[in-house]
């Protein structure tokens, strides 16, 4: 891992390699697929704090710094920034390893806001 990374204090959540269904007509990965990838991240993140069933209910400041390629893979690293009393706030950042190469790029990044809910569907209390 870079430096930059470790520094942010960022933990890999997930890592997937980009393929030619989730591209643009330009060839690009759609930034929806890259967001939805970040979205998963940072659930994972969410549920793992909360201990429980957890949704996302607002992505804040959304940064698309390079496009991904096909056959890039993509890393994602997320970092709880604040727990509230139902909610979390988690920094997304994505970053992609050219195919074939060691060479690293940060391609995105942004905050993911995540409510706990309980059984019923409502807010509850982040297990602490």
């Amino acid at each position: 891992m870079n430096n930059e990374m470790a520094a942010d204090g960022g933990d890999l959540t997930i890592r997937v390699v980009a393929m030619p269904n989730d591209t643009n007509p330009a060839g690009d990965i759609f930034g929806g697929w890259l967001m939805s990838q970040m979205d998963l991240a940072a659930s994972t993140t969410a549920a793992l704090k909360a201990r429980g069933r957890c949704a996302t209910v607002a992505i804040d400041g959304v940064v698309f710094h390079r496009p991904v390629a096909v056959g890039d893979e993509v890393s994602i690293y997320t970092r709880l920034l604040k727990v509230g009393r139902t909610s979390m706030t988690i920094d997304v950042q994505a970053w992609r390893r050219v195919r074939h190469t060691a060479e690293i790029q940060k391609v995105t990044q942004g905050c993911f806001v995540f409510v706990a809910l309980d059984a019923g569907g409502r807010p509850r209390q982040v297990s602490m």
